[in-house]
């Protein structure tokens, strides 16, 4: 008798030899799917051993996946979650409908069921938008990234929002404690009859307590393209090494030993380039204008191919830096959609 390959029958015995078996949690829980393909060196180096729970212990492997499509007709029509599946520590809350100038537009927040990110923690979110559907994406509080003793922390975001979607994935600042290292690599694949409004806030670490970079490394990969099927072309790249010494991050042209820096790219086919922009730098500049705060630096640019605009803010007063990056997201709602942003509720 030869030897058999797994699941042949021997024809002698007619009992077939032991089939492979299942992989552990199905394959959301393989690290193919919830590692980064590179983790920038800046963080790589801290490696994956672990005085405690290591990578893909239960609990530390976080999955998200949200489906929106356009449900019902008429007047009743509105964008509704079709697809749901979670794995703690990350979850959402049912969708709400309070914004009544929008009564078809969900506002979903997204949860951490730890409280903040740990050493060795996993996270994947893939969240997918249907033709013509319009939806808010936010996180309940701030995201807090604790300290670490070995290890690091990633976390991968995609983003597919399909012809004629209108989306705004507006998260709260991030936090990066001392001792730690974390790693986000977010990616948009957005159609070019669609809109995405994508923002980032990170600040120096736990402001109100005195500490300022002190946490060894974070990075982040930002990465807005076109579907496949519509070539792929990149849209807007933003690659983010921070590594602090002696209480800095760089020199005048990185920060400037500002405790706060923040983003927010608009990419959208509803009104030209030009006139987004203005409406980012109008709305930020009012913001500035009536604050104290003398630390603020911000610029707006075009993306390439008209495709939208840009936003880049840097300051210390988190009160100011909220109240800009709110007042810029929502004056760019109300040019696109011919409606005022109401109050997101936290």
């Amino acid at each position: 008798m030869t030897d058999l390959e797994v699941g042949e029958v021997d024809a002698e015995s007619s009992s077939p030899t032991p089939e492979a078996a299942p992989l552990y949690g199905g394959p959301r829980l393989q690290p193919a799917h919830f590692e980064p393909a590179h983790v920038p060196i800046e963080v790589a180096r801290y490696g994956t051993e672990s005085y405690t729970l290591p990578v893909g212990s239960p609990g530390k492997v976080g999955i998200l996946e949200l489906g929106f499509e356009l449900r019902g007709q008429g007047d009743s029509q509105r964008t509704e979650l079709v697809h749901h599946y979670q794995k703690a520590p990350l979850q959402i809350m049912k969708p709400l409908y309070y914004n009544t100038l929008r009564p078809d537009m969900p506002y979903t927040y997204l949860i951490t069921t730890g409280g903040g990110v740990l050493h060795n923690d996993r996270q994947r979110m893939d969240l997918t938008f249907g033709e013509g559907t319009s939806a808010f994406i936010t996180t309940q509080a701030h995201t807090k990234v604790y300290r670490m003793v070995s290890g690091y922390a990633t976390s991968i975001i995609n983003i597919d929002v399909a012809e004629g979607a209108y989306v705004e994935y507006l998260p709260d600042p991030l936090i990066p404690y001392a001792n730690s290292r974390f790693y986000q690599h977010l990616t948009a694949r957005v159609h070019p009859d669609a809109t995405l409004l994508v923002g980032e806030t990170v600040y120096a670490g736990r402001l109100t307590r005195g500490e300022r970079y002190a946490f060894d490394a974070y990075a982040s990969d930002l990465e807005v393209r076109r579907p496949d099927d519509h070539g792929g072309e990149p849209v807007a790249i933003d690659r983010v090494r921070l590594v602090p010494r002696d209480g800095r991050v760089g020199g005048d042209a990185v920060l400037g030993g500002r405790d706060i820096v923040s983003s927010l790219y608009v990419v959208t086919p509803l009104q030209p380039a030009a006139r987004v922009a203005a409406a980012l730098h109008d709305a930020v500049a009012k913001v500035v204008a009536a604050s104290s705060d003398d630390s603020v630096r911000f610029g707006v640019s075009v993306l390439p191919a008209d495709a939208g605009a840009w936003l880049r803010y840097a300051g210390d007063d988190t009160v100011t830096s909220l109240a800009a990056q709110t007042g810029a997201a929502a004056a760019v709602h109300e040019l696109l959609t011919g409606r005022p942003a109401p109050l997101v509720r936290k």
